[in-house]
């Protein structure tokens, strides 16, 4: 597997300097958070985005994916949503990032099943533009669809390969599900997984890898038992805790932590 870190954890963090954190630490790619905030989003230029590209590729840090917020089971017309993902979708082309991440979304006055067509029909409407643009979209598990089951419901509507899902650790475990359950739904559409860890459902303060309860050794002996080799990225989600430890204080022993999980369940 290989290990990558998203940008939530060092917002407005320039390029150069997202870079020389990864290469410093031994971390194969980055996850960047697509916000306005952030300095790479879908407003950049075409020059601007072909900077960005060449000097990740000059450091040999890959671009694991593009981080959005659409919401596809969100109340609403399809056509904004829709736009916004094609907006990350060329933005991931651009950059050589194989992934776009979406969320479910759904509000709370809409049925499960509304909120599951709803997120299927958008979802097959952006795979078909996705696929012309060598991109995958990957629904998280998160908020309202934040376990493996929940998420199969709209995939499994969906049936297209430019579509996936994100496994986020913390959602499957906060919604009650083991590991092996929300491998054994998210499978056939994983497209990577992102780890952390927390002190508790009620505190979910980002701590360093392991000093937490989430299940983490039981996520990577699960993947490695069935010979996933895919992505393990770590959302420390600073940019919502700002007494949260700063992430590059933590990267050394999270890539080490990472790596003897590795080890240990190869």
């Amino acid at each position: 597997m290989k290990l990558a870190f998203s940008t939530l954890g060092v917002p407005g963090l320039p390029v150069p300097d997202v870079i020389r954190l990864a290469s410093a630490h031994g971390f194969h790619g980055v996850e960047l958070r697509a916000h306005p905030e952030e300095p790479v989003h879908p407003g950049l230029s075409g020059v601007e985005r072909a900077s960005v590209d060449a000097e990740f590729r000059a450091n040999g840090v890959e671009v694991l994916g593009v981080a959005g917020y659409p919401r596809v089971a969100a109340p609403g017309d399809d056509g904004p949503v829709i736009a916004d993902i094609r907006l990350l979708v060329d933005l991931a082309r651009d950059l050589g990032a194989p992934y776009v991440r979406v969320f479910p979304g759904a509000g709370e006055e809409q049925t499960r099943e509304r909120a599951d067509a709803t997120a299927a029909r958008r979802l097959g409407s952006a795979a078909e533009y996705a696929a012309e643009q060598g991109v995958r979209v990957l629904l998280e598990t998160h908020d309202s669809h934040r376990t493996g089951a929940d998420a199969i419901r709209v995939l499994g509507r969906v049936g297209h390969r430019n579509t996936g899902a994100l496994w986020d650790v913390m959602h499957t475990w906060l919604g009650g599900e083991q590991p092996s359950e929300s491998f054994a739904a998210l499978a056939p559409f994983l497209g990577y997984v992102q780890v952390k860890d927390i002190a508790s459902a009620d505190d979910t303060t980002p701590l360093a890898l392991g000093a937490g309860v989430l299940p983490l050794a039981e996520c990577v002996e699960v993947l490695s038992r069935h010979g996933w080799d895919g992505w393990l990225c770590w959302e420390y989600e600073k940019r919502w805790y700002d007494e949260a430890i700063p992430l590059p204080e933590l990267l050394a022993a999270g890539h080490a932590h990472l790596s003897g999980l590795l080890d240990d369940s190869a």
